[in-house]
């Protein structure tokens, strides 16, 4: 062990101090990492866990309950005034160390840290501190992350999908979801969450205000599983519908108070984000991600079908056509946080695969059916599938939602013969891209909610 970390271990319980003014109680996320750079978020709080006590909240409310604040609601956790700065090495190099920056006391006590200068194919050491204002104490929380390979370098990569989360439905008690540790053992370089991070508009409570948005998203990521998981690796974040307003919600609505203008910063503030909520990363020669924006730039699912109605919105559909085509990585995997391929319930109007959506869907697959070695995951669904069209040559898999209790809406008596596999539980997809000789190939992998491999698609291309 190197003496960065010796240090950090030395200081560190759990992502905080003895006795510090303020603490990491959400720990850290580590985001939007490529090849040369990260961005780190970090969020200070009052206290080093959730409320533990406290009054819970009913299912039926939409509002702190009359007479009470939030600080003595059950599971919260409260942000705190003060600065952070990260201290950051490779192994074996010397360490640099940022600024200190304030939190923002407008944006839940939060700040998010750019990294650059980074080398490729490395893994960092990171410290983030958190001190208050005019106090001598810092709360310290350790974690590291790996960069990605060089476009031309041809190096193994290995990361997971996921989706559908919540609180009230995790399945490893006051640890969170069972699907984190299991994810671990697999040592992803990165994940990916594909939306419906949090659920707004389900009980215990409904998030009908900024307040209680917030309240949500800290109460989640103060659960140990998915706290620790962050803390160690890269993660890309995606949004969809329950976690910007409301179900199937679309530019302009309300949910209670929470505006949809609310709901789109939030978002932003909650996870380490770069300049455009739609991205693509290239790891390595023989990977490159795109994820797609299914929100932000959408028409109404209530209007007619035709040219003007989109999800993806005019510039992020020229975007992903021309970087799709210009891009020469042995294999392009296409992220969206709704289904493209389906097939999907004949009563949904709200993402590609619906009849709603038919003329932008033909757009599309149009072009992903141009391109060799291309594939879909998306988010979403509550059900694991995998699926490919009769005269299409892309395969889209489904992840799955993050437990088994939260698996709903479709039944093995829907199975048509677009689907090569369907499973109506919970769990997780991994990638793998490595090469036998000269020989690139990519595995997916449904995995249960313990880690075990439930189905697998190996693919194969010859060199570029």
């Amino acid at each position: 062990m190197n003496t960065f970390l010796k240090v950090a271990l030395a200081l560190m319980v759990s992502c905080m101090a003895t006795h510090a003014e303020v603490y990491l109680g959400n720990g850290i996320k580590i985001g939007e990492v490529d090849s040369t750079s990260a961005i780190v978020w970090v969020r200070l709080t009052d206290a080093p866990e959730r409320r533990a006590d406290g009054t819970p909240f009913k299912d039926a409310d939409e509002k702190v309950p009359d007479g009470l604040k939030l600080r003595e609601m059950k599971d919260s956790l409260m942000g705190a005034a003060g600065s952070v700065r990260l201290r950051y090495m490779a192994e074996g190099g010397k360490e640099i160390a940022t600024d200190w920056q304030k939190v923002d006391t407008n944006r839940d006590f939060t700040v998010q840290i750019a990294l650059g200068m980074l080398k490729p194919a490395t893994t960092y050491s990171v410290i983030a501190e958190g001190q208050a204002p005019k106090e001598k104490s810092i709360a310290v929380c350790e974690g590291s992350f790996t960069t990605a390979p060089s476009p031309d370098v041809a190096a193994p990569v290995r990361f997971v999908a996921v989706t559908c989360h919540d609180f009230p439905r995790r399945d490893d008690g006051d640890r969170g979801h069972l699907i984190y540790p299991a994810m671990t053992k697999l040592d992803p370089h990165f994940l990916v969450h594909a939306g419906d991070i949090e659920y707004y508009d389900k009980p215990g409570p409904f998030a009908k205000s900024a307040e209680l948005a917030r309240y949500k998203w800290n109460r989640l990521y103060s659960l140990s599983n998915q706290r620790t998981f962050h803390n160690r690796h890269a993660s890309y974040f995606m949004k969809d519908d329950h976690d910007t307003l409301m179900n199937d919600c679309w530019t302009g609505q309300k949910y209670g108070d929470l505006t949809w203008e609310q709901g789109l910063a939030i978002f932003r503030e909650q996870f380490p984000m770069g300049g455009k909520p739609y991205r693509t990363v290239r790891w390595g020669k023989d990977l490159q991600i795109w994820m797609l924006e299914g929100r932000d730039f959408r028409s109404p699912n209530n209007i007619p079908d035709g040219s003007e109605k989109t999800i993806l919105g005019a510039e992020q559909k020229k975007w992903l056509f021309e970087t799709m085509r210009a891009s020469d990585a042995t294999f392009r995997i296409l992220i969206s946080p709704t289904p493209i391929l389906g097939p999907d319930r004949d009563d949904k109007n709200d993402n590609l695969a619906n009849k709603g959506f038919t003329h932008e869907s033909d757009e599309v697959r149009a072009i992903l059916n141009t391109l060799p070695a291309t594939y879909v995951i998306c988010g979403d669904r509550h059900w694991q599938y995998v699926s490919r069209e009769k005269e299409g040559s892309v395969t889209e898999f489904s992840c799955g939602p993050g437990s088994d209790s939260h698996a709903e809406g479709f039944s093995m008596k829907n199975r048509t013969p677009e689907h090569l596999f369907l499973r109506i539980k919970g769990g997780f997809l991994s990638v793998e891209v490595n090469r036998v000789g000269d020989q690139p190939r990519i595995f997916f992998r449904h995995h249960d909610v313990s880690g075990k491999i439930v189905h697998e698609e190996t693919f194969s291309r010859q060199p570029n």
